[in-house]
């Protein structure tokens, strides 16, 4: 039998489509003026103290510079084993809580085996997660995390790739404690969660909302995540993954997180009447 391959549904549209382009876009993300300002050297260590990513998930063109503070870090830090990769479901296709069962993610950078022994005992674990290929087929935000890890590792790590329709407190509090059990003892690991923050209000309050949000995640709280997204309506995409990967990254020992980068849209459109927040936050023991 042929082995699954998940092909790019975003290559060409969110970030180039050639590996010579594609490499070329996150070389210009990291040195952009709104990015680190170089590309990272890769770690000597295997294993390091950032368990948790929060990462946006638009088109290159606007968050790569953002996104880059985020994989700077891990790169230059650890070499993961496996990645979890946690995003939200935009299309609205397929289970409530997705995962992807077997084979490889490809972009044009290579390809990625699925841990198909820690997907099997996610869903062992919880009721909650199904496997289901079709929310992936055409989901964006957990895609575009791929391309920024590819190109310092290759296809040395693992995946697993969780799409969340449902992103209630408890659902993603649950599944933040799965994803704590089966990785204990697993020394060599990153969740990444994906998410953008305000969506097409003026800068000023996108960025008063958003601080709101990243004051909640770099306090380590979910509920406080829950509590102000609520409260202030606040229109980010990925509250549930980010929920889930502070309740996993709490429980196998976080300490603190610190953000790296905040801009938003506007910040590279020059438009700043209806812009998008972006931020990358990693969270370390």
């Amino acid at each position: 039998m042929a082995e699954i391959i998940r092909e790019p549904a975003v290559a060409g549209t969110f970030y180039e489509g050639t590996k010579e382009a594609l490499s070329q876009q996150i070389e210009d993300c990291y040195t952009h003026p709104l990015g680190p300002g170089k590309v990272p050297r890769l770690s000597s260590k295997k294993e390091g103290n950032i368990l948790g990513l929060v990462s946006p998930h638009a088109g290159y063109a606007y968050s790569g510079s953002v996104a880059a503070w985020g994989f700077y870090e891990v790169i230059k830090s650890q070499v993961p084993k496996v990645v979890i990769i946690l995003g939200p479901n935009h299309r609205g296709f397929g289970a409530s809580i997705a995962i992807s069962a077997k084979g490889k993610w490809k972009t044009p950078l290579g390809e990625n085996q699925i841990d198909e022994e820690l997907a099997k005992k996610i869903v062992s674990l919880s009721s909650l997660v199904r496997f289901d290929e079709k929310a992936h087929q055409r989901e964006h935000s957990l895609e575009v995390q791929l391309p920024f890890l590819q190109y310092s590792y290759g296809g040395s790590f693992r995946i697993v790739p969780i799409c969340m329709m449902e992103q209630d407190q408890s659902t993603a509090c649950k599944l933040g404690e799965v994803l704590s059990r089966v990785l204990k003892g697993e020394n060599s690991f990153l969740i990444i969660a994906s998410t953008d923050f305000t969506h097409y209000q003026p800068k000023d309050i996108a960025e008063r909302q958003d601080k709101k949000a990243l004051t909640a995640i770099l306090s380590l709280s979910p509920e406080e995540l829950n509590r102000v997204v609520s409260r202030y309506r606040i229109s980010m995409c990925g509250p549930g993954p980010v929920m889930a990967m502070l309740t996993a990254t709490s429980l196998l020992g976080a300490k603190k997180a610190r953000l790296l980068k905040y801009a938003t849209s506007g910040d590279i459109t020059g438009d700043y009447e209806a812009v998008v927040g972006y931020a990358s936050v990693v969270v370390e023991r």
